[in-house]
């Protein structure tokens, strides 16, 4: 057990040399040499500027260059130079999009990154059986837009258009998830370049059952036939090695092409917002809306602050007031059944300025000023960093958790906004920070860890999908406990004994 310990922690001491004791920053010649016999000289790059755009993502984290890039065309190559770095000793940093928002691509000891971007094929689609196959370069909206003709589309979306291994890696959700689920309900199997060049399918090769539910497919999808094919819809055989990996947040492997599971698309969607005089009532109404059993497909909630930022930003014209902005799916009439009792429900709790929005044109409006709120945020206070929390709470402890962190954000002096997906009980409230004033950078991480520990004290989670990267460490032994921690450090030891899969995150 010692032994295991040991291995599992070296990852985490500070930078230990290779290639004849190089410093932080130098790779051996020979070494860079080995890299480009592998995948091209033009594939490799030393240069400063690449390596700094490669040592950050979208956090407030500084930036930690690698000490080389390279850009591996398939598998096989991903195979080679995992295990070149192996046998070297060499720290190996995945890199997808770099949209993370927790650090996760900063090389704090250095290594070798290796971008996946240029695998960008789709490998396999499956329509009879709901799945498709996809390589790391492939992002949600290249992959939706290749299923348009399809009657299927991949709900799950982040903000940002992350690559959708990158999404797996890190357990990422979005605005769809209280109908469709997480990445952790999506992924149905996963191949992985282990840290010493072994390729792993963990459900097995080819195969696209899951673990769980299998969707009820609707009769007005074109091509629905009650002979159709899902394939094998579950399997018990052995331990989920699939949902080992996803969520791990590039510690364990490089995930070089992901199974995703399919949905086919709703007959009928509309959205709508609707303004509140309140943080408490726009809560209050998520709640009584999912107490309801209303099935929503989305409900997100922007307070004041981010209502005016999307306003100047997304040039939208709504109340500058506490927002839910919903989305419903399935039949028209359903849907008028479902905007029926929601609209009752807003009502009760004082809602203003409800407003239905049924054309697409108007619908993707609305949706892309949501997934802008980020940069609507940064742009409240050009120059500076943003800095995001994303704790969970269990719905019914939702209320209690905005409302107390509405009155902490308001008398902190900080200048920030707070904006969820609200039928998870997930939320964010993005801090702007000058990353160069450790003054104003300690008192957002002090905010940030009190909402953490505040959650966790309702018995949420200190991230909801973000995940742990660089901050979150500390949180997340206090989360899962000293056996947790231990258990976690254990399966890291067996899978990569040297410590060099993304050296410092989560663990």
């Amino acid at each position: 057990m010692a032994r295991l310990l040991r291995a599992a922690t070296w990852g985490l001491f500070p930078w230990r040399g290779y290639c004849s004791q190089k410093a932080k920053g130098e790779l051996c010649r020979d070494f860079v040499e080995a890299l480009k016999a592998v995948v091209g000289g033009s594939h490799v790059s030393t240069a400063t500027v690449v390596r700094e755009q490669h040592g950050r993502d979208e956090s407030v984290h500084r930036c930690e260059p690698p000490d080389a890039v390279v850009w591996p065309q398939n598998v096989e190559q991903v195979s080679r130079l995992a295990a070149l770095c192996y046998r070297q000793g060499v720290p190996i940093i995945p890199f997808g999009t770099g949209t993370g928002l927790e650090g996760g691509v900063c090389a704090v000891q250095g290594g070798v990154c290796i971008n996946l971007t240029h695998m960008d094929r789709i490998l396999e689609l499956n329509l009879e059986d709901f799945s498709v196959v996809v390589e790391p370069g492939v992002t949600r909206k290249a992959l939706n837009l290749h299923l348009r003709d399809s009657g299927l589309w991949f709900p799950v979306d982040p903000g940002a258009d992350a690559s959708l291994c990158g999404m797996a890696a890190t357990g990422a959700s979005g605005t769809n998830a209280v109908r469709y689920g997480t990445m952790r309900d999506n992924v149905l199997n996963l191949e992985v370049v282990l840290p010493d060049g072994r390729l792993l399918h963990t459900a097995g090769q080819g195969r696209h059952f899951r673990l769980g539910f299998w969707p009820e497919i609707p009769h007005h999808t074109a091509w629905y036939s009650p002979c159709v094919s899902l394939g094998p819809r579950k399997s018990a055989a052995g331990y989920n090695l699939t949902g080992l990996f996803v969520g791990s947040e590039g510690t364990l492997g490089l995930i070089t092409a992901t199974t995703l599971r399919l949905h086919p698309v709703p007959e009928a969607i509309v959205a709508a917002t609707c303004a509140f005089p309140s943080v408490q009532a726009a809560v209050d109404s998520t709640v009584h809306i999912l107490q309801a059993a209303v099935p929503v497909a989305r409900i997100e909630f922007l307070d004041e602050v981010m209502m005016d930022a999307c306003n100047r930003y997304s040039k939208l014209n709504c109340s500058v007031a506490p927002t839910l902005f919903l989305e419903f799916h399935g039949s028209q009439q359903a849907l008028e059944e479902q905007l029926q009792r929601t609209e009752e429900i807003v009502q009760q709790n004082g809602a203003s300025d409800f407003s239905w929005a049924k054309a697409a044109e108007e619908r993707s409006q609305l949706w892309t000023a949501r997934h802008n709120a980020w940069y609507a945020a940064l742009a409240m206070r050009p120059g500076c960093k943003g800095y995001s929390t994303d704790v969970c709470v269990p719905i019914s402890r939702l209320p209690e958790i905005l409302v107390q962190t509405k009155e902490d954000l308001n008398a902190s002096g900080l200048t920030g906004s707070i904006v969820g997906h609200v039928g998870d009980g997930n939320f964010h409230c993005i801090l702007l920070v000058n990353p160069d004033d450790a003054e104003e950078l300690g008192r957002v991480k002090a905010f940030a860890e009190q909402l953490g520990r505040r959650a966790l004290a309702l018995h949420g989670t200190c991230t909801g999908e973000h995940g742990i990267g660089l901050g979150k460490r500390q949180l997340l032994r206090e989360e899962v406990g000293a056996v947790g921690v231990e258990t976690m450090q254990q399966l890291k030891a067996v899978l990569d004994p040297q410590g060099l899969m993304n050296p410092g995150k989560v663990l």
